[in-house]
């Protein structure tokens, strides 16, 4: 009896290792937990599958990212959101999975082009490697596989990457020019973001609800849910970028205000500056000056830090993580609505 329950205690810790932070609970759900665990792992091996490419150099480039890990967050939404349904983790919900998953990794292969960045999960960038023209083909490559595994999944389907992937590349466009004149910077950086983030979460809910057989109120909550919890994740990145550990967050704090990228805690502090705040007039001068010794960076980075602005970025994300818990409300109560919203919590707790 004391070896089964230590065996179980040990799978479970396994599969906690495993899941991203928030979703620990189903690693002690004696069905759910297992149907999840199982679900990734066929999704990892049909993803290393699509990835595939009968051209040695291709399939180089293409498996860079794949094998460089990730949290495989998308993926995972995708198979929970089916066990709303009579129907979870099928096959159509497994092949949505690697859909979500494979036009993410697309998608980063052309962001780190545009944003020049050395590093992805730990290694070089395959622009870095490769050059540029190689890393944008290799997310093209990969948009086409993803194209071609949801075409077999019908209209629907092919409906929602077709939107989603529109919505991806006007975020990244819309990213690149800027805000129109007379626009609100900050109204403009949240479209940005639910494009580039918001889009593709809520897809991978939508898909996995609607391929798990769940009904049409069902969907359209892991629609909602989907792009408010996508805008809490990306806004609490932001301000990890000041105030996380690089232990803790993956890349050394101040890296986007380095790379002079726009996000929520300096467009706080400008809108501050512009109103009247001396403070945040002097803590913008550190901002926007030459950053490119660690010394400076790291000054700008406490400065930013130590200012009211920072709290008021993190009550920002914290409000859509509180609105995208709100969005579960017409759900039943489960495993998987308590799952859904614990790791809406937990995208704005991670640098504790």
């Amino acid at each position: 009896m004391t070896e089964s329950t230590n065996t179980s205690s040990s799978a479970a810790d396994g599969q906690r290792t495993r899941l991203p932070a928030g979703f620990a609970l189903l690693a002690d759900d004696p069905d759910l937990g297992p149907a999840i665990a199982e679900g990734l792992e066929q999704v990892e091996s049909q993803l290393r599958e699509a990835i595939a490419n009968s051209d040695p150099f291709a399939d180089a480039t293409s498996r860079h990212l794949v094998e460089a890990g990730g949290k495989r967050v998308r993926p995972l939404l995708t198979l929970l959101a089916s066990h709303l349904g009579p129907a979870p983790a099928n096959a159509d919900v497994l092949t949505s999975a690697v859909v979500v998953e494979l036009t993410h990794l697309a998608t980063l292969y052309h962001d780190d082009v545009m944003d020049e960045a050395p590093v992805r999960r730990g290694a070089p960038t395959a622009h870095e490697v490769w050059g540029n023209s190689v890393a944008v083909l290799t997310g093209d490559l990969i948009f086409a596989r993803a194209s071609s595994l949801v075409s077999v999944l019908g209209g629907e389907a092919l409906g929602i990457q077709a939107r989603t992937f529109e919505r991806l590349c006007l975020g990244q466009l819309h990213e690149t020019v800027g805000p129109a004149d007379g626009q609100d910077p900050l109204e403009h950086y949240l479209g940005v973001l639910a494009g580039k983030t918001g889009s593709l979460i809520a897809a991978a809910g939508q898909l996995g609800a609607l391929f798990g057989g769940a009904d049409d109120a069902a969907v359209q909550v892991m629609v909602d849910y989907g792009e408010k919890v996508g805008m809490a994740f990306q806004l609490a990145d932001d301000v990890i970028d000041v105030t996380g550990l690089e232990a803790k967050s993956g890349k050394t704090p101040g890296t986007d205000l380095r790379e002079g990228v726009p996000t929520l805690p300096v467009l706080l502090l400008r809108r501050a500056a512009a109103g009247g705040d001396e403070s945040a007039a002097r803590v913008l001068e550190l901002v926007e000056s030459d950053l490119s010794s660690d010394e400076a960076l790291a000054a700008a980075v406490q400065a930013l830090r130590a200012h009211p602005v920072t709290n008021e970025a993190w009550a920002v994300a914290r409000s859509w993580s509180a609105e995208a818990i709100a969005a579960l409300a017409p759900l039943p109560d489960s495993v998987v609505k308590r799952a859904l919203a614990a790791f809406a919590e937990a995208v704005v707790e991670r640098e504790a």
